[in-house]
């Protein structure tokens, strides 16, 4: 009997919990009601039963407990009964997938006015790509992955040149707009989650999943990965602010577009841009006549010419700035120092080959310095490293901001005495930083799991890894830039 009566107040106690519990489903900010119907309908079904079956076996205790001189009686079978349950069962069944079936396929059926999002999922982290002016997405593929392209786009696609891309895990959208979502992972099995608005989607590697929504609701709600993608699976976590159209126009077009993406990684650094300069100098002969330390030669000595003024062959004077430079080198003739006879010979290089040679001569004095900077090169350095720890995921486990992740914040990290997990202390300096990448599992930080992989930058790539994780010692939490006086 008290097995009964637990059995009844159970499903009691589940009924009035139900209609009671403060924790409803919150108002959908989407289109997708019928979702919060489909859901409806399944729980009614499955309550049915529940409390059918629950209560059955209340009454079966009652009325077929154990009695003196009583007998179970042997019934193999019973077809009444199957023939019941399988109408019942089969009643329940169509019940709970008709209406899913519905409503899938107004899920993945798109209206022609819907915008298109795609999102790009790897461990740990979200990216997303907006089409261009042209309204097309560019092709993309896997192949096609690597530093300066993490999206895997393909350069020679006119369509992909204007796409807009978005490598952090916050999206907007304009409100009341229909917008197509096209889903595709880097590396495993993920699942595009956004409870509020009742999307969710498996992203199935190598191929392209799609639904679409109408954000309904002004405001910000979390991205969540829903498939279990590894260790890292619980930080998988973004947002999606939805917002009106003038204010998504405004953000969209401060976004780059993947022609700004390539060509910021392909832009040479001060550092290379000097060395190329040297050796431009080298091939062409100009030490020949140009000395570089203030001694006097056949022409004038770099040392010190950039900024100053100089006399002219016909008693003018100008002031060497980088035009009066280019044109020397192109027309040497032009407007000659005098003093000097003039034997340099005009010369064809190319516009990058010209700022290669101004930027050399430029190095070469106080003024130039001070206009390059002293620190330009170590800055080229952070941001391709910063570029590079986007692209391969490593900020979805290691935060600049010194928030808890998977692995170690670089915030405050260079420098720093680290327990590593055998109990030994080391100080992160330049070797650990490289040896960590290169060797994750070697000297693993204390209370930190041994799951990042194994990766093989190139030498230059790996400088500017470190560099990156060097300026998160001195930098500002928010913008992850070196502050003033401050370089690795």
């Amino acid at each position: 009997m008290a097995i009964a009566i637990i059995l009844v107040l159970v499903v009691v106690a589940s009924v009035l919990f139900h209609l009671f519990a403060p924790w409803q489903m919150t108002p959908a900010a989407s289109n997708w009601g019928s979702i919060d119907t489909t859901l409806l309908i399944t729980l009614i079904i499955t309550g049915i039963f529940f409390v059918a079956i629950t209560l059955f076996m209340a009454i079966a205790v009652i009325r077929f407990r154990h009695r003196e001189g009583s007998r179970a009686h042997y019934q193999p079978e019973s077809k009444k009964l199957e023939g019941w349950l399988i109408i019942l069962t089969s009643l329940g069944i169509v019940g709970m997938l008709a209406p899913g079936l519905v409503v899938y396929n107004d899920f993945v059926h798109v209206p022609q006015d819907a915008a298109q999002l795609e999102v790009f999922s790897q461990q740990w982290q979200w990216a997303f790509r907006f089409p261009g002016r042209d309204g097309k997405l560019g092709r993309s593929d896997v192949k096609w992955i690597d530093a300066a392209n993490p999206f895997g786009l393909d350069r020679n696609d006119p369509a992909a040149q204007d796409d807009v891309l978005i490598l952090n895990n916050e999206v907007r959208l304009p409100i009341d707009r229909p917008v197509k979502v096209l889903l595709r992972s880097k590396d495993v099995l993920h699942d595009f989650d956004v409870p509020q608005i009742r999307a969710k989607m498996d992203i199935v590697p190598g191929m392209v999943s799609h639904f679409w929504f109408t954000p309904t609701k002004l405001g910000k709600v979390e991205i969540l990965c829903a498939e279990y993608c590894g260790v890292g699976h619980f930080n998988m976590r973004g947002h999606l602010v939805v917002e009106e159209q003038e204010a998504f126009d405004r953000w969209l077009a401060s976004q780059p577009t993947f022609v700004q993406t390539l060509a910021s990684a392909a832009a040479p650094s001060q550092e290379s841009l000097l060395e190329k300069g040297r050796q431009l100098v080298e091939s062409h002969g100009c030490r020949a006549c140009h000395s570089q330390d203030g001694s006097t030669s056949l022409g004038p000595t770099w040392k010190d010419l950039y900024g100053r003024s100089e006399q002219l062959a016909d008693g003018s004077s100008v002031q060497v700035d980088e035009a009066y430079l280019k044109e020397s080198i192109l027309e040497p003739n032009a407007r000659r120092v005098q003093g000097y006879p003039p034997v340099m010979v005009a010369y064809t290089f190319t516009q990058d080959e010209l700022g290669a040679l101004v930027g050399f001569i430029k190095s070469l004095s106080a003024a130039g310095q001070k206009e390059q900077g002293p620190a330009s090169a170590t800055d080229d350095r952070v941001a391709q490293g910063q570029q590079l720890a986007q692209a391969l995921g490593c900020r979805a486990c290691h935060s600049v901001d010194g928030s808890q992740g998977i692995g170690p914040s670089w915030k405050g990290l260079f420098g720093k005495t680290e327990t590593l997990a055998d109990g030994t202390q080391v100080k992160v300096d330049e070797a650990y930083v490289r040896e960590s990448v290169l060797k994750p599992g070697a000297a693993i930080v204390k209370g930190y799991a041994a799951v990042m992989p194994v990766f093989t930058p190139s030498d230059k790539e790996l400088d500017a890894l470190v560099a990156f994780i060097r300026s998160n010692a001195d930098a500002d939490a928010d913008t992850g830039k070196v502050k003033p006086g401050k370089s690795p």
